[in-house]
């Protein structure tokens, strides 16, 4: 099922397993998606992008808040490099809820807080995002189709 055909019948169809917070129910998808989900958060920590791209879809799209779309593993891979060379992230993720669409297609939403380091000065602030998920199931695999952020932190 392609992903412009499922979100125009997201509409007039249920998700077929919701979830949300720690103590939801642990259907299968919904584990193996928030297997997913925390091995991003752990590879972010790490500042590992060598880790983070294999977890998106050959063809996954992240966009960023401030930042140009980087479409497919190579754009991505040296879009986190960038950035990790820039930053250096502690930060902590919370799954509020995740719709398993189909048995191809989810969605979660995520919310992260914590610290980042500005690695050429040390400085550090405060980092606080809302993030949006959407998964698809590869090879009995579910990895990030499309990722977009965004601050939760008010301008300065």
């Amino acid at each position: 099922m392609r992903l412009n055909n499922l979100l125009s019948n997201c509409q007039t169809s249920k998700p077929t397993a919701r979830s949300k917070g720690p103590l939801a129910n642990m259907s299968s998808p919904d584990a193996a998606i928030r297997s997913t989900l925390n091995a991003y958060r752990d590879a972010l920590v790490a500042s590992d992008a060598s880790s983070i791209v294999p977890l998106y879809v050959e063809d996954g799209v992240t966009m960023a808040q401030h930042s140009p779309t980087q479409i497919g593993h190579k754009a991505i891979e040296e879009w986190y490099t960038k950035c990790f060379e820039l930053l250096t992230l502690d930060v902590e993720f919370t799954i509020e809820e995740v719709v398993v669409a189909s048995d191809e297609y989810a969605f979660a939403r995520t919310s992260s807080k914590g610290i980042q380091k500005f690695n050429a000065t040390g400085q550090m602030s405060k980092e606080a995002n809302q993030e949006l998920f959407v998964m698809q199931k590869v090879g009995g695999e579910w990895k990030i189709a499309r990722y977009c952020f965004c601050t939760m932190n008010p301008p300065k």
